[in-house]
């Protein structure tokens, strides 16, 4: 049982549940899965662009907040506030500027690829997450930044369990995001959105700039991809932004496709089944015969498992061709 996987359980107290803190462990685990899995999907669903770039833009939002809050210093560098605001400012001035960064990528290698083989890409997107990995790792270095969160270390006792302030953060702010960006999907320009999802063509006829629907889709994804990497950047997971971050979304991928790489609710409940799978697996499967990685397979095991039932998913959409 490895200290990443097993964070929400302190072991050896015999008074708190092994049970309760793989659940909540997984459960933590599993928000970051699907705040991953969310913005692939969305990116995806707008698109039909596989995004191979995903993990990238993950560790270059954990990156570009770890440098706001750390080296720019923003905003305690000029306002005496307390942490807890300093470094949610912080944040939001990174995903700002992570939203902005979809955008400009979105625009440079994406739209001048609208209408080409998806294959070419998907290509494409491979080749922005060479590009982009290899900027971060020479910036990064081989030390992790650290991203001076408020919470550090500190846990709450519940009884039954022990559990990281940052994992509380990590559920209210994964509740969060998945009720805005559903209520997203109601607005206006989700409906267009949605729209241009089902038919590019047919959407530019209704009048959908749908140029604008791809980068506000980008946008989202790279915001998502953030959050995911800062919450995969603290304690209990890491103590820092490191240049294997992207790793993180190669370990969600089993849940985009288990519910279904156009299904945001099929991100969600892929990620958080994905994320208690893996830790119910790290913390009851650790017998030698297995070997000591095994729970980072459980996951892939399951996602297969699903495939054999449900080719497209749980939540997926079935594509029916006539031949």
């Amino acid at each position: 049982m490895t200290a990443e996987v097993m964070s929400g359980v302190i072991l050896g107290q015999a008074e708190h549940s092994q049970l309760a803190g793989a659940v909540v462990s997984g459960l933590s685990l599993g928000t970051i899965y699907a705040l991953l899995a969310m913005g692939f999907v969305i990116i995806f669903k707008a698109t039909q662009v596989v995004n191979f770039a995903h993990g990238a833009l993950a560790t270059v939002g954990a990156f570009i907040t770890a440098g706001v809050a750390v080296e720019l210093n923003f905003p305690g560098r000029f306002l005496d506030v307390h942490p807890l605001f300093g470094w949610s400012i912080s944040v939001m001035t990174a995903l700002v500027l992570s939203a902005l960064m979809g955008i400009i990528l979105e625009r440079i290698f994406l739209r001048p690829m609208v209408g080409e083989d998806l294959f070419s890409v998907a290509i494409v997107t491979l080749g922005m997450n060479v590009i982009l990995m290899t900027i971060v790792t020479d910036y990064i270095g081989p030390d992790p930044r650290s991203m001076a969160d408020p919470w550090g270390d500190a846990v709450a006792d519940l009884g039954f369990v022990i559990i990281a302030h940052t994992e509380i953060a990590q559920f209210i702010v994964a509740v969060a995001l998945v009720l805005l960006v559903a209520a997203f999907f109601r607005s206006r320009t989700g409906i267009a959105m949605r729209a241009t999802a089902f038919d590019q063509e047919a959407a530019r006829a209704q009048g959908i700039k749908v140029g604008a629907i791809f980068a506000i889709a980008w946008a989202i994804g790279a915001v998502l991809a953030t959050v995911g990497g800062i919450f995969g950047s603290v304690y209990p997971r890491r103590v820092g932004v490191y240049s294997d971050t992207a790793l993180l979304v190669f370990r969600a991928f089993p849940a985009i496709i288990l519910g279904g790489l156009d299904s945001v609710v099929g991100a969600v409940i892929g990620g958080l089944s994905v994320g208690v799978a893996e830790a119910l697996a790290g913390s009851y499967l650790n017998h030698p015969w297995f070997g000591t990685g095994f729970s980072g397979i459980v996951p892939y095991l399951l996602m297969v498992g699903v495939l054999f039932i449900r080719p497209y998913g749980i939540f997926g959409t079935e594509e029916i061709r006539r031949v």
